[in-house]
């Protein structure tokens, strides 16, 4: 894994955890990261990770509408 330092203002840093795991949320909801690679990104098990996304406003299930009528039709 890739280590990246990035500068962010003091309020954040005493919120270290919950910042890492707000980018590996994000970067989970826009197809960046799988759900295990976020999930390792934060050091937490798979499960785990699942059940915080809520905290951060990401679906657990990242299936765009787009893609459902897509295999909705295929049927």
């Amino acid at each position: 894994m890739t280590t990246i330092t990035l500068q962010v203002p003091d309020s954040l840093g005493k919120h270290e955890h919950d910042t890492v795991r707000f980018i590996a949320a994000k970067l989970y909801e826009s197809g960046k990261l799988s759900l295990g690679q976020a999930a390792a990104m934060v050091d937490l098990p798979k499960r785990t990770f699942a059940e915080l996304l809520s905290d951060y406003g990401v679906s657990l299930l990242n299936y765009p509408a787009s893609e459902i009528l897509k295999d909705a039709e295929k049927l």
